[in-house]
């Protein structure tokens, strides 16, 4: 059974840094796709940003240039490296991905900006 399973966030002041990871487990294929969402309190789920195969890459205007995705092939793992965080990047961060033409979603992982 494939999991996606993130980690990294936490409580963060603002202007600062955080890495979220996504690792997938239960499977030997490939990451094809990845991205990752966030919702905050009463909004809907939004799009972050996205990796593709060839390291082809999508950020949305609110966290370009402060973010980069990335990924590990070897670990299956994607990455999600914030900075410059703003209480406003609160949320709950959710890692999609793509695999053996599969769609999975993690469970989750609460960031929080505040002082």
């Amino acid at each position: 059974q494939v999991q996606l399973v993130e980690s990294g966030g936490g409580l963060v002041q603002p202007g600062g840094s955080l890495r979220l990871s996504c690792a997938a487990s239960g499977s030997d294929g490939e990451i094809t796709f990845a991205a990752w969402y966030r919702q905050a309190p009463g909004k809907a789920r939004e799009l972050l940003a996205s990796i593709a195969s060839g390291d082809r890459t999508y950020y949305t205007d609110s966290v370009k240039g402060r973010t980069t995705i990335s990924r590990d092939d070897a670990k299956n793992t994607v990455f999600l490296q914030m900075n410059s965080l703003k209480p406003e990047d609160t949320a709950v961060y959710y890692c999609y991905a793509v695999i053996e033409d599969r769609r999975y979603w993690g469970l989750g992982t609460q960031v929080t900006v505040s002082s």
